[in-house]
């Protein structure tokens, strides 16, 4: 049989902030290493692009125009991130906002202590997508000193993209793993499905389930990668556009999709939901698995 000839090859990079690994089965190293090659070299294009970090992004350019309250044209990709942003803006009810990037500023994680309210207010009037006035190619802020963030969007396009880099170079068995943001290409060489683990949100080796993976992709929202404790209550990194503050009803969300970029926006806007948000994940359909922050648990996965 064929696949008894291929390969078992795994690269771990680190991209995007985070710890990265591609798995792939191959007809020999070099193809495997070809396809990785390719992959990760995709996910770095992407991060140089769109990284709030280096001032030399694209993202920063846009966000350099949205400062002085001006316009920018944008390309075929970034306008395509932006239709798809605004797709989540209208199904949130505006909760998935990628102008909300802004109130990181007032909310410092190393710092433990909570921020002004006065310092939230001042920061609020510059977040909303309603502000920014979108026809591609164009984009234009109406508002002085604004700033938009691709950070709920563009590490799950990268998964996906890698993936399907692989696959048209010719790989038809493998998984990416961008910290957690997963998309399969297709099932380990001798059919059988990846173990991922979903990491248990109070506990940082526990794991709170392991499903089985074929296809598709998975993606995890959470308040325990950034997170500051102040009188016993945990204030996580998920913020409500609205009004400024940390999410504090679901701890986690896991959602499995055929795309990483919708997993992965769906388990966000699932916490922005709070208390709705378990109903919002089943009315949607796609298998998913929650942990509110009082340790009760749910979903549909299995």
């Amino acid at each position: 049989m064929q696949h008894a000839k291929l390969r078992y090859y795994r690269r771990e990079f680190k991209a995007m902030g985070t710890p990265c690994d591609i798995q792939l089965f191959a007809r020999n190293e070099g193809e495997a290493k070809h396809a990785a090659d390719a992959a990760i070299a995709d996910v770095q294009r992407l991060e140089a692009l769109y990284s709030r970090y280096k001032t030399d992004s694209f993202l920063s350019e846009i966000n350099r125009a949205a400062a002085g309250g001006g316009s920018i044209s944008v390309d075929d990709e970034t306008a395509s991130l932006l239709d798809y942003a605004v797709t989540c803006y209208e199904q949130s009810d505006g909760l998935f906002d990628i102008t909300s990037g802004i109130l990181r500023r007032a909310w410092k994680f190393d710092q433990g202590k909570l921020p002004g309210q006065s310092l939230i207010d001042g920061l609020l009037e510059k977040v909303g997508w309603h502000k920014v006035v979108w026809k591609r190619p164009v984009l234009t802020f109406s508002v002085l000193g604004m700033e938009i963030d691709f950070g709920g969007v563009v590490k799950e396009y990268a998964v996906d993209r890698a993936a399907s880099l692989c696959y048209g170079l010719g790989i038809r068995h493998g998984v990416i793993n961008l910290g957690g943001d997963i998309k399969v290409i297709g099932p380990r060489d001798d059919g059988s499905p990846w173990r991922v683990g979903i990491r248990h949100p109070r506990s940082k080796d526990a794991l709170l389930d392991t499903i089985s993976l074929y296809k598709g992709a998975l993606a995890s929202s959470g308040d325990y990668e950034r997170c500051i404790m102040v009188d016993g209550v945990r204030y996580g990194h998920v913020l409500n556009p609205k009004t400024g503050w940390p999410v504090r009803h679901l701890a986690a969300v896991s959602v499995v999709g055929d795309f990483c970029v919708v997993a992965g926006s769906a388990s966000t806007i699932a916490m922005l939901k709070e208390d709705q948000g378990t109903e919002w994940l089943q009315d949607l359909g796609l298998p998913h698995l929650w942990v509110d922050t009082h340790g009760e648990t749910g979903g549909s996965m299995g």
